[in-house]
């Protein structure tokens, strides 16, 4: 695993993102890391990433993942990132790769259903476990043929056990899970394009309300 594609993409003295580095092949006693980003770039899209030896794997996910085992969700992968992206939210300055505002929308743990991670993203057909704070249960990553025969083309899908729904996940929870925050809100705190950032939240009349917040003790 690599973070060369990473790097040559961004101007560390210009993006917040962190520039990081491979890790060691993780231990097989310490659990995976496991994190999606909504992203309000050009576009919106959820980063689907598995840590595996000592990086982040990662897809765009143009839809977001859905928990009905009926539907396919398109994941072109990309390159691999820094473990240290996956506690990043926040705004990468316009004009700089990926530009937009940046969310962590789910995080957690991955485990494989398969004894092999290697040779499962050779073969295309990779099994697994979110233990997620929104996703959970099995869940498959499966390679197909794509535009013009890409071999980053996969599909992500949802397995049949008992936290498959036909719950719109990406409508009902819209906030991140590190700050409670909607993209729009990053955007504000953080002087980002709010307009735009917007566009990817919810209606304003069909937006959950955040979490009511502790009362600090005197």
């Amino acid at each position: 695993m690599s973070l060369e594609t990473y790097k040559k993409k961004r101007d560390f003295k210009l993006t917040p993102e962190p520039a990081g580095v491979a890790k060691p092949k993780s231990s097989p006693e310490r659990a995976l890391q496991y994190v999606i980003q909504k992203h309000r770039a050009t576009n919106l899209h959820y980063d689907f990433r598995l840590e595996h030896n000592g990086v982040l794997l990662s897809w765009a996910v143009p839809k977001g993942p859905s928990l009905d085992p009926s539907v396919k969700r398109l994941a072109m992968q990309v390159e691999d990132h820094p473990l240290e992206y996956g506690g990043f939210e926040g705004i990468i300055p316009e004009g700089e790769y990926g530009g937009g505002t940046v969310m962590v929308w789910d995080n957690g743990e991955w485990s494989p259903e398969i004894p092999d991670i290697d040779a499962a993203l050779e073969k295309g057909d990779l099994k697994f476990t979110l233990k997620g704070k929104k996703l959970r249960g099995s869940w498959v990553l499966v390679r197909t043929k794509g535009f013009g025969g890409s071999d980053k083309s996969w599909l992500l899908i949802k397995h049949r056990d008992r936290f498959a729904s036909d719950k719109d996940i990406l409508t009902a929870k819209p906030r991140s899970v590190l700050s409670d925050r909607l993209l729009g809100e990053i955007a504000l705190d953080e002087g980002g394009n709010v307009a735009k950032a917007e566009t990817g939240d919810p209606p304003r009349g069909n937006r959950p309300k955040s979490k009511p917040k502790a009362k600090k003790s005197r």
